[in-house]
């Protein structure tokens, strides 16, 4: 039987890019599409995420704490390949459950960024499930937006959602940096990596091919993404050290945002109108 509660949220989340209101607001997201175990039919579900580092992200199977799993656990159990929206892209992925000594402390890394996750576990006596979900698409990112220029635009603003994310996280951190936040921090490292790495080898190379023109600003996104590549560096060693200081981490987040935040504002302005006047 459909859940209201949980079609009024898949209904926001698409119609916003992945931003919804009431107890999700400001959290991590997705909307996970698993094949029905017994009738085949296609469910989505508003499940909440943990970043995991490259082309994987984890979910837990808490229920609330219920007595039994949900049934979106017991069908990727006969299905493991499901699809994946986070807001920005929309993809496959195969889900692997883990166990033993990998599932206890992924989920101890979880409960210590927020304990709502050991007071789930300590309602029920089945253990909780942990998750891994590991993009497996192939070929062009899919965004599902109007245009190139609006999924650049698209694309930009979730990095700079996950880092207000990560900056909030820090705040509230105490004297310590946590498990998570550090996969937190190294995640939106890669990511952005990624991110320019592929501006570096498709979209600049293609704009330079139709618009040999506008070459001068090519180069200074160039430049600008080698500068943003010392600032990831820095921030990926912040968080790397043994005893990370929230406060060191937290400087380290904010000189990114501020470079970034003019890298891409600048990008928007120069490349979304070509894009979109180039697109076919």
């Amino acid at each position: 039987m459909p859940n209201d509660f949980n079609q009024h949220v898949i209904d926001e989340f698409r119609a916003n890019q992945g931003r919804v209101g009431g107890p999700f607001e400001g959290g991590r997201l997705i909307l996970l599409t698993t094949k029905g175990a017994r009738t085949g039919a296609l469910h989505t579900n508003p499940v909440g995420y943990l970043p995991d580092g490259g082309d994987q992200i984890l979910i837990i199977a808490s229920a609330g704490g219920a007595a039994k799993h949900p049934d979106w656990f017991h069908n990727l159990i006969a299905d493991p390949r499901v699809t994946v929206e986070d807001g920005t892209f929309i993809y496959e992925a195969e889900a692997t459950v883990l166990d033993g000594d990998e599932r206890d402390r992924v989920f101890a890394r979880a409960a210590e960024a927020d304990p709502g996750w050991a007071a789930y576990q300590a309602k029920t006596a089945r253990v909780i499930p942990v998750v891994a979900l590991r993009n497996v698409s192939s070929g062009p990112p899919n965004t599902n937006a109007p245009s190139w220029g609006a999924a650049l635009k698209l694309i930009h603003d979730a990095f700079r959602g996950e880092l207000a994310r990560i900056r909030k996280e820090i705040a509230t951190s105490g004297p310590t940096l946590g498990a998570q936040l550090r996969v937190n921090c190294l995640s939106a490292c890669h990511g952005l990596q990624i991110h320019h790495t592929g501006e570096d080898r498709g979209i600049f190379p293609f704009l330079e091919r139709n618009r040999p023109e506008i070459s001068p600003t090519l180069d200074r996104l160039r430049a600008e993404h080698e500068r943003l590549a010392t600032l990831l560096a820095d921030l990926q060693a912040a968080v790397s050290t043994v005893d990370a200081d929230p406060a060191t981490v937290c400087r380290e987040v904010e000189r990114l945002t501020a470079e970034l935040e003019n890298h891409l504002t600048y990008e928007e302005e120069q490349l979304i109108p070509l894009l979109d006047a180039t697109a076919p």
